[in-house]
């Protein structure tokens, strides 16, 4: 029997969510991603409890990226960048406007920005220009407020560096991957894959994460 799905390779592996065989590639490449698997199917545990050469290394990659953001940073700030990560990964931009990574870094710059002059007893707001940003920056800047409460300037110049590590992030990934506008967000999501639809967190609490801070 043919795999329906290729039409070349021999079909040998009953599919249950399709409820026909295809075949053992179709199987590996089109899970999760075209073919709407059942949590019980066997293939599908398998392939999670052992995972391909190829995914472990992407795994393991992705997260040195996101280690070498947390680079040095204290308790505190380790925190605040998982939220704040968690909080991208969650956004849904009030004019459909689908997030890139160039809203990110603009909306990150410009709230570090703030918290920078703010940390030298300067009250001024920076604001990004492009409106999706702007607006990015605003949602942000009361998650973050939030969870530095009665914080002081030590709390500012804290949320000033994380930031900066964001916007370095974004800025980084578009330009090592020009043509997805979604390299950082994509790598937040597979980073923190089992949190970013998390909605049952205490604002400004740190949420729980794959990623050990070392």
């Amino acid at each position: 029997m043919v795999c329906p799905l290729c039409g070349t390779r021999r079909a040998r592996r009953g599919c249950p969510a399709l409820g026909h065989q295809i075949c053992a590639v179709c199987c590996g490449t089109k899970r999760l991603v075209e073919i709407d698997c059942p949590r019980d199917c066997p293939y599908l545990a398998t392939a999670r409890e052992h995972p391909a050469a190829a995914i472990v290394r992407r795994e393991r990659h992705d997260v040195d990226l996101l280690l070498h953001r947390l680079r040095d940073l204290n308790e505190r700030q380790s925190q605040l960048f998982i939220l704040i990560s968690t909080f991208l990964l969650r956004y849904e931009s009030p004019e459909f406007h689908a997030l890139v990574d160039e809203d990110v870094a603009e909306a990150a710059a410009a709230l570090a920005g703030t918290f920078e002059t703010a940390a030298r007893g300067v009250i001024y707001e920076h604001r990004p220009a492009a409106l999706p940003a702007d607006r990015l920056a605003q949602a942000l800047k009361t998650v973050v407020a939030e969870a530095g409460q009665q914080g002081g300037s030590a709390f500012e110049r804290d949320a000033a560096v994380v930031l900066r590590r964001v916007e370095e992030g974004a800025r980084e990934s578009a330009s090592d991957d020009p043509a997805n506008r979604r390299a950082y967000l994509d790598l937040l999501a597979r980073v923190f894959k089992d949190h970013g639809d998390r909605g049952d967190a205490a604002p400004g609490a740190p949420p729980e994460s794959r990623l050990i801070v070392p």
